[in-house]
């Protein structure tokens, strides 16, 4: 099934691109989800009159993620402090939720939590690094370092668990 793409959908295409699916996907996702339409002669004349204005939508959009990215460049190492265990490990790890949050409220700059992608979870005290993918083209590394903002030693928390297991 041909269909024209309204949207950017990842791994498929961009907006103004005509792309052959599958039926099911287009039909249970793409046209639901309104990131597509289906490739009719008068859906092909329309594409075409709306092509230009797409496109500056597109370069547009592509500009604010440059200019976005530069701004997280030039914001360096995102540095969160957490409670954590004599050996280091965090209680609890620390989201994609968390760190969008802590971004906007340390840089004043706001990220979709859904675009940052982690290289490992962050459960232990260290460095580590967030990709976040602005657009399809735009990518940007921010650095990530969490420190304890609290250690609280291992046999208190074992004598805790004991005793509500014996409460139990």
């Amino acid at each position: 099934m041909q269909v024209i793409l309204k949207k950017d959908v990842q791994n498929l295409g961009e907006a103004g691109d005509i792309v052959n699916v599958k039926d099911g996907y287009a039909r249970n996702f793409l046209l639901p989800q309104n990131a597509a339409e289906l490739a009719t002669e008068g859906a092909l004349k329309n594409r075409e009159q709306n092509l230009a204005r797409i496109k500056a939508k597109q370069e547009k959009l592509h500009q604010e993620a440059l200019e976005k990215a530069e701004k997280l460049e030039k914001f360096g190492t995102l540095e969160l402090s957490a409670k954590a265990g004599e050996s280091g490990k965090l209680f609890g790890t620390i989201t994609t939720k968390k760190l969008t949050e802590e971004l906007l409220a340390k840089s004043g700059i706001e990220v979709d939590r859904k675009t940052v992608t982690l290289n490992a979870p962050i459960n232990r005290i260290g460095n580590y690094t967030m990709l976040i993918k602005l657009t399809s083209k735009v990518k940007c590394e921010l650095p990530v370092s969490v420190t304890a903002s609290e250690v609280v030693k291992e046999s208190v928390v074992e004598e805790i668990e004991e005793a509500e297991t014996t409460e139990e």
